[in-house]
């Protein structure tokens, strides 16, 4: 500007030059650049050797969709007399899908959400505990920001249904669309474009009042903000080399790191909104619907009924117990936890609302779980421990004896005896003779001893009568022969102590 304003000064090329202290040609060709209308200090347009082939360039671009590389596009202009660089011809290509990408470029307009009406929620890939994957339930709250992260064993119906019924509570309330992918735990299948609802999404949406819907397919910006959720999420719970983060010991311990997350990114300014997200949340929930105060029954897990006569129930190649008092009815299986915590978690929704009935760890093939409390008192049949019986008034007469009789009859009928009844009245008839307890003795020594045959009870009771009691001897009364005689043996002995001596002997034989 400095050089114009000598040369309107001066009106001279050379006295302008000697103003602005610059050459005279530089005055020149500002001038004719302004007398022209073209941009001060601009260099003049020049002509390239590829002026006469752009249109062909152009023309190439277009009919590849953006996608022809340039050294293909130098062998056609080569072939057509173009005898410049490959250089040129790239620089020039590259300016042309510029140009045509210009046009076609997609155009994403910002997405202005109102209060309590959209909730987007995916899946991320959660980390390994006790060897087993998890996966990462990520909500996404549109107005207010708020993020919601719960780690769940599977996508599987139960388990997603379960994490969306905790996150309405966590939210505070259900709001009117909820969106996601075109899972088949949503949608079922497509006919000509139109997504086909699954049907227990459908029962499910409509228990809270909510409406589903899933994006376009190949459309992830349409749920930019729950994948971008998902992303951070992954990053910092997910143990990596960039953060950090040790393994996880046990389910717990996610769900706990989850629970930090969640504190810690809606209790931080969001840069978009400049505000809490935890805040925001309070505003929003005066807009959200108010959730049922029963979950849905397909958030306990999969649909099982008892059988009306045994409290067991199949899951997963698996048998399971719950009260007997549950024989007939409907129960909800589910498997929550993974590793050494995973536990088999059986619900019943009553007239009380759902009531967790049994939670058992996970069983195998051919060996059930089985929880005693979960069955009546009721004696265990044994094979071999017969409970006895009469049932007859012979048996009971019989039985009447006493126990030596009931092992009699258990030790015969084992050893295979024959004409038991008949050997039974004639043990009844011995004592109506010699009473009952000879008799119950000798029952019970005849099936200590396998005395079974004909008359082993009449010899039994014979010789317990014939048999005398013994007489045993005792230290001060003994049988044999006293010694203190032999003290005498070569001495003298006076008239009086022979006496002595043999009153003594007198008192020992008349004591003996």
């Amino acid at each position: 500007m400095e050089i114009l304003e000598a040369y309107d000064l001066t009106g001279s090329f050379r006295g302008a030059a000697e103003l602005a202290g610059c050459s005279h040609h530089t005055v020149a060709a500002h001038v004719a650049a302004r007398d022209a209308g073209r941009p001060i200090g601009a260099s003049a347009p020049r002509s390239k050797v590829i002026d006469g082939f752009l249109a062909k360039v152009e023309e190439l671009v277009d009919r590849s969709q953006g996608k022809v590389r340039a050294d293909k596009v130098h062998e056609v202009l080569a072939a057509s007399g173009f005898d410049g660089s490959e250089r040129t011809v790239r620089r020039a290509v590259a300016e042309a899908k510029t140009a045509w990408r210009a046009g076609r470029r997609r155009v994403h307009r910002p997405w202005v959400t109102e209060p309590g009406l959209w909730l987007q929620y995916d899946f991320g890939d959660g980390p390994v505990v006790d060897g087993v994957k998890t996966v990462l339930f990520v909500a996404w709250l549109a107005f207010s920001r708020f993020r919601v992260v719960i780690p769940i064993r599977d996508k599987t119906l139960p388990s997603v249904f379960a994490a969306l019924d905790r996150t309405f509570r966590l939210l505070g309330g259900a709001p009117t669309y909820v969106l996601t992918d075109n899972e088949k735990t949503v949608t079922a299948m497509h006919v000509a474009g139109v997504p086909v609802r699954n049907a227990q999404t459908v029962s499910f949406a409509r228990h809270y009042g909510v409406t589903v819907l899933t994006c376009q397919p190949a459309d992830p910006a349409s749920k930019g903000g729950v994948e971008a959720s998902v992303k951070l999420a992954k990053a910092d719970l997910v143990p990596t080399g960039a953060n950090l983060r040790d393994g996880y010991g046990s389910f717990a311990e996610l769900e706990a790191a989850c629970a930090a997350f969640m504190d810690e990114v809606n209790g931080r300014q969001h840069r978009i909104t400049r505000r809490l997200p935890a805040e925001a949340l309070a505003e929003e929930q005066r807009r959200l619907h108010p959730v049922p105060a029963r979950a849905h029954t397909i958030a306990f897990g999969l649909s099982r009924q008892v059988p009306p006569n045994t409290p067991m129930v199949a899951f997963e190649h698996g048998q399971y117990s719950v009260p007997h008092r549950l024989m007939g009815a409907e129960v909800f299986v589910r498997a929550q936890g993974v590793g050494e915590a995973e536990r088999i978690v059986l619900v019943h929704h009553g007239i009380d609302g759902p009531v967790e009935v049994a939670r058992h760890p996970r069983a195998r093939p051919g060996s059930p779980r089985i929880a005693d409390e979960h069955f009546p008192e009721q004696p265990v049949k044994v094979p071999g421990d017969y409970a006895i019986k009469a049932r007859s008034g012979e048996e009971a007469e019989f039985l009447g004896i006493g126990h030596g009789a009931a092992a009699w009859l258990l030790e015969a009928a084992a050893s295979g005896t024959a004409r038991v009844n008949q050997k039974m009245r004639e043990a009844v008839q011995l004592a109506r003779i010699h009473g009952i307890e000879p008799v119950d003795e000798a029952l019970g020594t005849a099936a200590a001893f396998g005395r079974f045959g004909a008359g082993d009870l009449a010899s039994i009771l014979g010789s317990k009568a014939s048999a005398t009691p013994a007489r045993t001897a005792s230290e001060s009364r003994s049988l044999a022969q006293g010694t203190r005689g032999w003290a005498s043996i070569g001495h003298p002995e006076p008239a009086i102590q022979v006496d002595a001596v043999s009153a003594d002997e007198a008192r020992e034989e008349a004591g003996a």
